[in-house]
């Protein structure tokens, strides 16, 4: 019987072992992910999580209109639906791009103009450039500031201190 028990006790030793070994792989990924996060704004919105603390940082800041309105297009885009598409482009037009629009984003009037011409015939492509106005925005303003935020410092910081331990 002593060796039942302890042969036990040694299988739930190693499973402790393994499980913790994949929990500190899976904080090194954490780690490595946040790291790339600070090498372009691109990979930080190519993230679930780098994005999603991203968002949170810019509403803190309220000033998440631009990211909403950046993931509202990448999502129109890959409508199928003609019908569907040109409801979305109406819908995405009066939230986002008329002005005094509930979350009006900030682009030049011959944007906007150009915009309410083209979804006049819906495509794909109707959004790109106040999409692409709004990226910039993002990428020489709230990305800079988010990698100095307190909110990525500090979940940097734990997450480091976690590997560490």
């Amino acid at each position: 019987m002593p060796n039942l028990v302890t042969s036990q006790a040694r299988e739930l030793q190693h499973l402790n072992m393994d499980t913790e070994k994949k929990k500190m792989e899976k904080e090194r990924l954490c780690l490595e992910d946040m790291a790339q996060w600070s090498h372009s704004l691109q990979r930080l919105l190519a993230s679930k999580y780098g994005m999603q603390i991203f968002q949170a940082f810019l509403k803190s800041e309220f000033s998440d209109e631009n990211l909403e309105f950046w993931v509202v297009c990448e999502k129109y885009k890959k409508i199928k639906s003609s019908f569907r598409m040109a409801s979305r482009a109406k819908e995405i037009f009066k939230r986002y791009i008329q002005a005094e629009a509930p979350r009006e984003i900030n682009i030049d009037h011959k944007t906007r103009d150009l915009i309410r011409r083209n979804i006049l015939a819906p495509s794909a492509v109707c959004f790109d450039e106040a999409q692409r106005i709004v990226y910039g925005l993002m990428e020489k303003d709230s990305y800079p500031r988010f990698l100095r935020s307190d909110i990525y410092t500090a979940l940097l910081d734990s997450i480091s201190e976690s590997v560490k331990m």
